[in-house]
């Protein structure tokens, strides 16, 4: 799977949901979020962690019993009017994880259409 561009990945729609977060490769709990989630990645808001860290996150999507954690790695974190915010991409996301998320993104978009 190629990586998404910048502009592709600002193009894909971001939905709001709560995260678990924590660091990769460790046995840490995961700390749960206010975040959101795109195509491309994921960002939460709260404490964040150093650009280039791995980070594995945790999210459930409705309609689907299971809940998916994958890994990722922080572009960017800012500072803002609502505290602090991390952004990260997707690192090795698979092929049928992609698919339930682009599938409940355009769930998402269509209902609010």
């Amino acid at each position: 799977m190629s990586e998404p561009s910048r502009d592709d990945r600002r193009a894909s729609a971001r939905v709001s949901m709560r995260l678990g977060i924590r660091e990769a490769d460790t046995s840490d709990a995961f700390d749960s979020r206010e975040g959101n989630i795109s195509l491309g990645g994921f960002a939460w808001h709260g404490a964040a962690l150093s650009v280039g860290t791995l980070v594995e996150v945790s999210f459930s999507l409705p309609g689907l019993a299971q809940s998916f954690r994958v890994r990722g790695q922080v572009l960017n974190v800012s500072y803002g009017a609502r505290g602090t915010s991390a952004h990260a991409r997707f690192l090795d996301l698979p092929a049928d994880v992609e698919q339930h998320i682009a599938r409940y993104l355009d769930e998402v978009e269509k209902a609010e259409s």
